[in-house]
């Protein structure tokens, strides 16, 4: 095969969604249909080949991004299963950073929840192309055009319906394909392996080709040929309206709709031809774009296997004690023994080994062309969002943005063979999990773990004792705050001292200013250019940085404050990194005393789902927990209240909630924004 048509050949997808709408279950049908696996591992069973952590088998939830790679139809399907719990949403994020397609898979009985928006917004920010499959038609109170719906109103998406349900509930045997105009019934006995295409019901016809129609209307929309025929009234080929799709899809001006029920083996096999004819390969998403890092010149690689090498490192697993690193290769090719640049420590590595994923078993290959994903050993210095290239043509790829921490909990190690152990695993896992801080309190010695949620901490504690055998005390959840400032003020400092034998002098003055919630922080000069040369301004603007770091108020940072450097004096041959590093952080320190600073909280967006009976409890004790209700919705019996509550509030709200329900209410809890305490 041709390198060109290799790659052509490549599907780079993600599968997305809220917790529990059965990610899990539709990728291990995928690895069966494929033949890649020989058992559906369930994940009720803690079964499941991709959710191979014991703490994902205990719980029955994905914690993980697994990367793996399968076939169909003369296709390379990698794919990644992301977690759907908010608490791992980085998975999602740095999965789809490198993802050229992706599977939105919806609960046809929950529709288009919290965490499903969440992530999908995650895509539309990567302007990765989207397949929606609406899972779980077998379940009581599923509705597939709720779910569609739903989809327009909270997503903004066009949904372009390619299949209809035959029957639902627990009568749902199969779909209508609108395109081929079958009707598709799955075979029980064969764990739906084969499956057959018939003529479509009398009493289904009606509807199917009011569809059919409405297809084809869309389509006309986005498609000069679908027009052309839409309006002159000819029949359009099947061919035709695939080849739309595809072209619909990949502009993002659509998201085709598919529908099954991945836990009764439905609609696998069509979700996979679909993958194959819609989603795109390498060669059909724009070149990936990077800047020189010297230059900053704006660069653009094509995937070609003897282009030069741009590659991302996306995630980074401690598996067995050992770093993997796992890296998207849009340009070029890594080779297995070979040395790779790394422009972002300005260092040279060597790739020992490169590896082929199946979850957490691994295959050596020799090499990894363009469009490729593989695991690779031997980086020893290089992290997650690091780019890798060649030192004859250097590349900074785009980093992948992290989230900030908003939960934290003191550990201490129970013994002393714990307290040796304890800062080398911390560092293991802060290098797999970027979102994961850990900082030292100096008033009470305590190490400080600061994370997404209760959940993920809980897991980080988990897998200390089963990975690394270290067990240690852990202290009840405290919030992350955040601190902000209510008045400009002013602050100067003078830092003038010898230190080895060298007299280091600077002076910083500034003035500090509120911005409104959300704007960040922001650094500006005004100085007159003879006061302080130009060379020792990013040396000020990392004394700032450093000086935001950790507020005056309780130590958090500080958030939503432009600095304006106002001026400041230099003296010839005593002006020193240090010494102006250390003096704007000392003029900052000072203004922020002086400046009002009170604390922002962060305050989550809260979705309770609970049955009308329950309403007046459970709306009295958000209240009671300070939170707002934004809207009171019913759907298919159950009452669905949007509220927003501060997190300090909503330690330990499962249990309330299961006791004021009768253990029949559910919630949703993701991060909104800071706000005032």
């Amino acid at each position: 095969m041709k390198k060109k048509d290799r790659i052509s050949k490549i599907r780079n997808i993600g599968i997305m969604a809220h917790i529990d709408a059965g990610k899990t279950t539709v990728t291990e049908r995928i690895l069966y249909y494929t033949g890649r696996s020989h058992k559906m591992g369930e994940v009720h069973d803690g079964e499941a080949v991709m959710d191979w952590m014991p703490d994902e088998q205990e719980r029955g939830i994905t914690i993980t991004s697994a990367v793996t790679t399968c076939q169909w139809k003369g296709s390379d399907v990698q794919l990644i299963d992301t977690p759907g719990h908010v608490d791992f949403t980085i998975e999602v994020e740095r999965s789809l950073r490198v993802l050229d397609g992706a599977i939105g898979v919806f609960c046809a009985v929950g529709g288009v929840e919290p965490q499903s928006e969440t992530v999908w917004r995650q895509a539309d920010k990567y302007h990765v192309p989207k397949i929606a499959f609406i899972n779980k038609m077998d379940r009581i109170g599923a509705g597939f055009f709720a779910t569609v719906e739903m989809m327009k109103e909270r997503l903004h998406a066009k949904p372009l319906i390619l299949q209809l349900p035959v029957g639902s509930e627990e009568n749902f045997a199969g779909v209508i394909d609108l395109i081929g105009m079958k009707q598709i019934v799955w075979d029980d006995e064969t764990l739906g392996a084969t499956f057959s295409m018939d003529e479509i019901s009398p009493d289904l016809l009606d509807e199917a080709l009011q569809y059919r129609e409405k297809l084809i209307e869309s389509l006309s929309e986005e498609d000069d040929i679908i027009m052309e025929a839409y309006l002159s009234e000819t029949p359009v080929s099947a061919d035709k309206i695939v080849s739309a799709i595809r072209k619909a899809t990949v502009g993002l001006k659509l998201v085709p709709v598919l529908c099954g029920s991945a836990l009764k083996n439905k609609g696998i096999q069509l979700l996979l031809d679909a993958i194959i004819n819609y989603l795109p390969s390498p060669l059909d998403v724009p070149p990936v774009k990077g800047t020189h890092p010297e230059t900053g010149e704006a660069l653009f690689f094509e995937a070609k296997d003897n282009g030069p090498l741009a590659a991302l490192i996306f995630k980074v697993s401690m598996i067995e004690g050992r770093k993997l690193s796992f890296v998207r290769v849009y340009s070029g090719s890594l080779k297995s023994g070979g040395e790779v640049y790394n422009p972002s420590r300005k260092i040279r590595e060597k790739l020992s080994r490169i590896m082929s994923m199946h979850a957490n078993k691994r295959d050596r290959i020799e090499e990894a062309g363009a469009g490729s994903i593989v695991g690779v050993v031997g980086l020893k210095i290089s992290s997650t969002g690091e780019t890798l290239c060649s030192s004859e043509k250097p590349v900074l790829l785009e980093k992948i943005e992290f989230y900030e921490p908003v939960i934290s909990i003191a550990v201490e190690p129970k013994t002393h063979s714990d307290q040796e152990k304890l800062d080398e695993v911390l560092t293991k896992f802060m290098d797999e999990d970027p979102t994961l801080k850990v900082r030292r309190d100096e008033d009470t010695g305590q190490t400080i773990l600061s994370g997404m949620g209760e959940l993920h901490l809980e897991i980080i504690i988990s897998r200390m004792m089963r990975e690394f055998n270290t067990t240690v005390n852990v202290g009840k959840p405290q919030v992350m705050y955040r601190e902000a400032i209510a008045l400009e003020a002013e602050g100067s400092a003078v830092f003038d001292r010898e230190i080895a034998g060298q007299r280091h002098f600077g002076e910083v003055s500034l003035r500090l200013k509120p911005l409104r919630r959300g704007s960040g922080n922001r650094i500006r000069f005004a100085i007159k250019d003879e006061a302080i040369p130009a060379a020792f301004m990013p040396f000020i603007e990392k004394g700032i940085t450093e000086a935001f770091e950790s507020g005056t108020l309780m130590g958090y940072p500080v958030v939503d404050v432009e600095a304006v450097v106002t001026g400041g004096s230099f003296r010839e041959s005593l002006g020193t990194e240090v010494s102006f590093t250390v003096s704007a952080a000392m003029a900052c320190k000072e203004a922020l005393g002086k400046s009002g600073p009170f604390l922002l909280e962060p305050i989550m967006d809260t979705e309770v789902f609970v049955p009308e009976a329950f309403m007046g409890d459970v709306i009295g004790d958000l209240s009671s927990r300070s939170g707002k209700i934004e809207s009171i919705n019913a759907k298919s019996g159950i009452q669905i209240i949007k509220a927003i509550v501060p997190l300090s509030r909503m330690f330990g709200y499962s249990t309330s909630l299961r006791s004021a329900t009768q253990g029949r209410g559910t919630f949703t809890m993701q991060f909104s924004h800071f706000d005032k305490n």
